[in-house]
């Protein structure tokens, strides 16, 4: 038979501590929720199992938050922000707003509007209401 031959141990030097940007990449883009709730965490220098002791959840659960939009359970979130240091509603990225936007020609309009005085603004805005209703009445 043949004896398995062990490496030499590692000296001191040779050894390299671990750093975040040692892991693994990641293989698809976070959801905006998980990118933040990764964040914060980050932010307090812990690790994901390092949460998961202190919240008292599997460190798969954190795993899965981080890159889902799926919300920690109702339970772990008071702990969380608390953990994190932060406000409950701190914990979620605010959803943009979906209030529809002036594009091309017309945003460009606006945003040289914007840079009026107000009484100027005013003049623009009563013309353009003025075309507008001749325009939708004559529709």
């Amino acid at each position: 038979m043949c004896a398995v031959q062990e490496p030499p141990p590692k000296s001191p030097a040779e050894i390299v501590p671990y750093t975040p940007g040692m892991g693994r990449p990641l293989k698809s883009v976070r959801h905006p929720q998980g990118a933040h709730i990764a964040a914060l965490r980050k932010a307090k220098g812990l690790t994901q199992a390092e949460a998961a002791q202190i919240l008292g959840v599997p460190q798969a659960n954190i795993a899965l938050w981080e890159k889902s939009d799926k919300p920690p359970r109702a339970d772990v979130l008071p702990k969380m922000a608390t953990l994190y240091g932060v406000k409950l509603d701190a914990l979620f990225v605010d959803k943009p707003s979906r209030r529809k936007q002036p594009v091309g020609k017309a945003q460009a309009l606006f945003e040289q509007l914007t840079k009026l005085p107000r009484s100027q603004q005013h003049k623009v805005l009563e013309v353009l209401e003025a075309l507008l209703g001749q325009y939708l009445r004559a529709g």
